[in-house]
């Protein structure tokens, strides 16, 4: 008896751990598709109201972003060269973009690889090299560095702080941004080795020492996606200058209000 007890007791330990098995093996080779969400539409409907080109980037390994591009004047004014987050088209910022009209900025956005219809599939060293293609396009058009403004939401604030290090850009904007992407990934898969099992692993607290140049920090209390912890300490690790907007009821996509704006107006006018 029991012995019979000892061998049930033993194959459910194998088949459970069987199962787990199947499980990380499932997470690791499915894991992009977990990360990057090109299909997914939260925020859609919204009209373009601000003036927009439709631009072609080219990367440096031969693929063609598609970008929109807004230019008042790119010799007196910075451009906010801006990169979105793991899910959407472009269409789904217009409700961020449209606020730019009546600011005295440029701005080019791009989509990702394997975004809005571009052709390739998006990885952390992909999205580096679409990063950096993006910022070499807008300097080719006469914008000098010291003139360039990252900003970078959730994902893109990976690009934007790969980016970032050691350059001389005028300015980097960070929204909702996450420490590390494993850390991130613990939140939602505590159960799982992520930190062996992670291919793109977008490790921001650790390039932010490489930044010298000024910072802000915009994130809600109420993140369900990142942590509002994860923002806090990026903003602590940073160096000055630094400013902040934190919200008390913000979710992950934040509140584009009046308050917002006008933070983001003002770390502009400080950046003059």
């Amino acid at each position: 008896m029991i012995k019979k007890l000892k061998n049930n007791i033993l194959q459910l330990l194998i088949a459970i751990a069987l199962v787990y098995l199947a499980v990380v093996i499932s997470i690791y080779f499915y894991q992009r598709k977990l990360l990057y969400h090109p299909n997914e539409n939260n925020y859609f409907g919204d009209k373009l109201t601000v003036d927009v080109e439709n631009v072609k980037i080219q990367t440096s390994d031969g693929l063609s972003l598609n970008g929109w591009f807004h230019e008042k004047d790119l010799q007196n004014l910075k451009t906010l060269v801006f990169f979105h987050g793991n899910a959407g088209t472009l269409d789904n910022r217009i409700y961020k973009l449209n606020h730019f009209r009546d600011i005295d900025i440029n701005f080019l956005i791009i989509a990702w690889r394997g975004f809005s219809g571009n052709e390739g599939k998006p990885t952390e060293e992909g999205l580096y090299i679409d990063g950096r293609s993006t910022v070499n396009w807008i300097i080719n058009k006469g914008v000098k560095e010291e003139n360039i403004i990252l900003y970078g939401e959730s994902l893109g604030t990976g690009i934007a702080t790969e980016i970032a290090q050691n350059k001389k850009y005028g300015g980097l904007i960070l929204e909702t941004p996450f420490t590390s992407m494993v850390a991130a990934a613990k939140n939602f898969y505590p159960y799982l080795p992520v930190s062996i099992l992670l291919k793109d692993r977008y490790e921001n607290d650790k390039k932010i020492e490489n930044i010298n140049m000024p910072i802000m920090v915009l994130h809600g209390k109420k993140d369900t996606i990142v942590p509002f912890a994860m923002g806090q300490k990026i903003f602590e690790i940073s160096k000055e200058p630094k400013y902040s907007y934190f919200t008390e009821y913000d979710n992950h996509m934040m509140e584009y209000d009046e308050q917002l704006i006008t933070a983001l107006k003002r770390f502009f006018t400080s950046l003059n």
